[in-house]
């Protein structure tokens, strides 16, 4: 009787540590909490044009960012993304979806897609808002004034965005898996 007792006892804590561990995982939003909010000047931003797909008026890129601080925080939203000329016309990132805290552990990567209408033969890079090889990026919720990332082919080269409208789309940002 005292066995079925002292086994019952061992499998209920078993079950209940399991369980209380799956609630306050490291990228849990519980977890979250007891980090502080990710700056741009801890992350390491890179931004990839891929290939354009043939007869789309659109183009994909990617933005992958990482965390190289001295310490994980928390990545709350989508991040600040621009493309301008000088003072002139920009086109700004805009969300798509709901986003949920990512715990962003030290060098840890999250990345979100990108979608927009690019110059195609009826409209020439000239005629598009923005043409630049340059972006400006910030993390979520962060005042500061951006960094300036260049953007680059699927090879590394330097690349050039022609962005024909004003809003950059955006996916909700995800965490890498290694």
């Amino acid at each position: 009787m005292r066995r079925r007792s002292l086994l019952a006892a061992t499998t209920a804590a078993l079950i209940l540590t399991v369980l209380g561990l799956g609630l306050v995982g490291c990228g849990s939003p519980r977890m979250a909490a007891l980090h502080s909010d990710c700056t741009t000047k801890d992350l390491r931003w890179k931004l990839t044009l891929l290939k354009k797909k043939p007869h789309s008026a659109h183009r994909d890129a990617r933005l992958a960012i990482v965390n190289k601080g001295s310490q994980a925080c928390v990545f709350r939203g989508f991040p600040a993304f621009a493309v301008h000329v000088g003072k002139g016309p920009e086109s700004d990132g805009k969300g798509r979806g709901t986003v949920m805290p990512i715990d962003l552990r030290r060098g840890g990567t999250v990345t979100t897609a990108l979608r927009y209408k690019d110059s195609d033969r009826t409209t020439q890079p000239a005629g598009c808002l923005v043409s630049n090889d340059t972006a400006v990026v910030a993390a979520p919720r962060d005042t500061s004034d951006g960094a300036a990332i260049t953007a680059r082919d699927e090879a590394g080269r330097r690349a050039q965005m022609s962005v024909c409208e004003d809003t950059i789309w955006m996916s909700p940002p995800k965490v890498v898996a290694e």
